[in-house]
């Protein structure tokens, strides 16, 4: 155990380093013991603790150290959990979390049946760990690599998405309706339509059923490392919720330790043979027979979904981010997805290092907060306002927002930096908020700021163009809130402490619409740059030449290359940020340079890869943007364009409801199965099966696109090419 922990020192010897990237700064031994307890990941009960329907206590769980100015100082306390002290608290919780951020209370809810206001029982408990944490996030994972799957679309639960399948005709369709109905592009071209008849799994259930009559000993140890690396993680785990990808990865261990009975079934098969021929004769065709069903099956069926060698997505899409951003930027950006391919194009190829990244989700620690402060690779540190004593440890982690605070006037706007500096900032007791537990909070006294504008700095850096109308301040109107973040915090303080020296740029809007900027965003190409002009969208010359000069598009235009569903959502992306700037364009009268922006992603996206009829879930997303992409063709009149992405779309969006309609119990025409699901929705009842109700969004949204499809084509015919705006 020593020597393997010993390994860590590396971590410790690289964080002294001060690396470009240095997650979580361990360069000391308080804050290694924090990353290998995985703190950032917080708590749950394991054997012992309540239901979602209470709340646990907080407890003080000692004190909470830092490093600083060479020696250790505390600053703040650690709170835990007190998972035993509850009303409902009781052997073995699965249905623990209170929150329902993530779906967590619906998840419970859907998985075992209870009603709203229903205590869960300890027989609830024990159901939703059957279907949802053994059966759902577990079996059907491990099904998925020896029975086959239906597709790769995300699953929650219903009846279409990412189930596994056998591959024969009557048993799937015995357990999740016919198959045959699904849309073509979630199911035979998907590449991830796997369908191996179970024979991997028989086969490695006869090498179990070998090795328990053979070697029962060695039987013991292969199933205590089946368990320990599958199901030992799915009770550790505890799961609760929708979870943000599927999480097959967790339990690969376990599905090695089956592969080894699949290979001892070899030698059952042999056996079974060698009981009609000759022993010869028996072992080759054991071999040749396993193989073909097995092995060669798998690579067949699965080995398209599994290549990688032609995709470079992830760099590509860092790359348009980067190259969407003006010099010196700060872009602040989501964790992991966007995060890691940002810091490789950074790092290793070398592609914009003037940019500084910023993750809203890492804002939250005091330790990346502090690396802002100091230039990296050619990027200049960032005032974040704030000293580095003032947000140790979980100070000022959360911010009371509040109004009863003397001596603010709530009508006014005042001036951020001076907010945040001297009244967030400060220590006065005046500016702070007592608990009743006894913790004492920060106080953000207002929700009305303004960031001056200087109009020479602006115009002469290029953060707005000669005929803009420059707005002699910023007036930020911060949402309702209970209370902000550090992360929101830090953001702020950036915005605030910057003085429009330098650019900053978001990924997406909503953190900035969560802090009640969003309309001061103006998009260059892939990212949105703050700048003092409200509501002016999309920056035509600045976008127009990033997507047409600098943006790469992953190898979409080569046959065969694989996207699954997170790198299809990606690509969505970009295929929005093309039709947003061409309807830009097409409005400002540009309708020549919006037909090439639309031309230029056809061409660079193949329609075998990444079609733009395409089934998804959570909204129909694709296909919400490629109606987007759609108007577009419509308004810069690129009617041979329109008509290829309508031919997809409807194909796709028809495929929908014909599928939708097959779920159903009763028949009915789309507008009528349309009206139910939209009564549903609303919560006035409505007319729709079961397995039907999973897809209420979903068979709202394909009827209101196929109608909004035939509207734009009688316009078309009627009025020219050209879409009335």
């Amino acid at each position: 155990m020593l020597l393997g922990y010993s390994t860590y020192f590396t971590t410790l010897i690289r964080s002294n380093a001060d690396p470009a990237i240095d997650m979580f700064n361990v360069d000391n031994p308080v804050s290694l013991e924090g990353y290998l307890s995985r703190e950032q990941y917080g708590d749950w009960p394991l054997l012992y603790g309540p239901d979602f329907t209470d709340n646990p206590p907080r407890v003080d769980a000692g004190n909470m150290y830092v490093r600083a100015n060479g020696k250790y100082e505390v600053a703040g306390k650690v709170v835990g959990m007190d998972w035993n002290n509850t009303a409902s608290s009781h052997f073995f919780p699965r249905m623990w979390n209170s929150s329902n951020e993530r779906g967590e209370i619906d998840m419970y809810r859907q998985f075992t049946g209870l009603s709203e206001g229903e205590q869960p029982t300890m027989a609830d408990n024990l159901k939703y760990f059957m279907k949802y944490q053994a059966g759902w996030m577990y079996m059907r994972y491990f099904m998925w690599n020896f029975a086959g799957k239906q597709n790769d679309l995300q699953g929650f639960g219903n009846a279409r998405d990412s189930n596994w399948i056998s591959g024969i005709p009557v048993v799937d369709n015995a357990m999740y309706g016919d198959q045959s109905k699904l849309p073509e592009s979630i199911r035979n071209k998907n590449k991830s339509y796997n369908r191996l008849f179970l024979l991997p799994f028989l086969l490695g259930l006869g090498g179990l059923i070998f090795q328990y009559v053979r070697h029962r000993r060695d039987l013991l140890v292969n199933t205590l490392l089946f368990f320990f690396t599958g199901f030992a993680i799915v009770i550790y785990l505890n799961q609760a919720g929708f979870q943000p990808r599927e999480r097959d990865y967790a339990y690969a261990g376990s599905f090695y330790a089956f592969a080894i009975w699949i290979g001892l079934g070899v030698i059952w098969v042999k056996e079974l043979l060698e009981k009609s021929m000759r022993t010869s004769w028996a072992n080759y065709l054991a071999a040749g027979a396993c193989m073909l069903a097995v092995p060669v099956l798998m690579a067949n069926q699965e080995w398209d979904d599994h290549d990688r060698s032609q995709k470079t997505l992830a760099r590509d899409m860092a790359k348009d981010y980067l190259e969407s951003c003006p010099p010196n930027a700060i872009l602040i950006t989501a964790e992991d997805n966007d995060t890691y391919p940002l810091w490789y194009a950074q790092e290793v190829e070398g592609i914009r290092p003037d940019v500084r990244i910023a993750i809203t989700t890492l804002l939250t620690g005091d330790w990346y907060i502090n690396q802002l402060r100091y230039k990296i690779n050619q990027s200049d540190p960032a005032d974040v306002i704030f000293t580095p004593e003032q947000i140790a440890g979980n100070r000022r982690d959360v911010v009371v927002c509040s109004d009863k605070l003397p001596g603010f006037d709530q009508q006014k706007y005042y001036d951020l930096y001076d907010i945040l500096k001297n009244v967030v900032g400060s220590d006065d007791p005046k500016y702070a908020v007592q608990t009743e537990d006894g913790d004492s909070y920060q106080v953000l006294p207002v929700n009305k700021f303004s960031v001056p504008v200087d109009l020479n700095t602006v115009l002469q850096n290029g953060t707005v163009h000669p005929d803009d109308k420059v707005l002699p301040e910023l007036r930020i109107d911060l949402p309702k809130r209970n209370y902000l973040l550090k992360n929101d915090l830090a953001i702020l303080s950036m915005i605030a402490a910057n003085h429009w020296k330098r650019p900053i740029c978001f990924t997406n809007d909503q953190d900035a619409n969560k802090l009640g900027i969003a309309k001061y965003l103006r998009s260059t190409g892939m990212v949105y740059r703050l700048v003092p002009v409200e509501n002016d969208k999309i920056d035509n010359g600045t976008a127009y030449n990033n997507i047409m000069q600098k943006f790469a598009y992953g190898n979409a235009d080569r046959k065969g290359v694989y996207y699954d569903e997170e790198n299809r959502r990606r690509m969505n992306y970009i295929k929005q940020a093309h039709a947003a700037l061409a309807i830009s364009l097409a409005k400002a009268g540009r309708k020549e340079m919006a037909r090439q922006v639309l031309e230029h992603f056809d061409q660079h996206v193949s329609g075998d890869n990444f079609p733009y009829g395409m089934t998804t879930n959570l909204g129909n997303r694709h296909d919400v943007i490629s109606l987007e992409f759609l108007e577009a063709c419509y308004l810069s009149d690129d009617m041979k364009l329109a008509a290829k992405v309508a031919g997809s779309l409807r194909k796709d969006l028809r495929e929908q409801m014909i599928y939708y309609q097959s779920l159903g119990e009763t028949n009915m025409t789309d507008e009528q199965l349309a009206q139910n699901a939209w009564q549903v929705l609303q919560g006035k009842g409505g007319n729709l099966s079961d397995k039907q109700l999973s897809f209420a969004s979903d068979i709202v949204s394909s009827y209101q696109m196929l109608k909004q499809m035939d509207d734009w084509e009688k316009q078309a015919k009627q009025h020219g090419p050209v879409l009335e705006n």
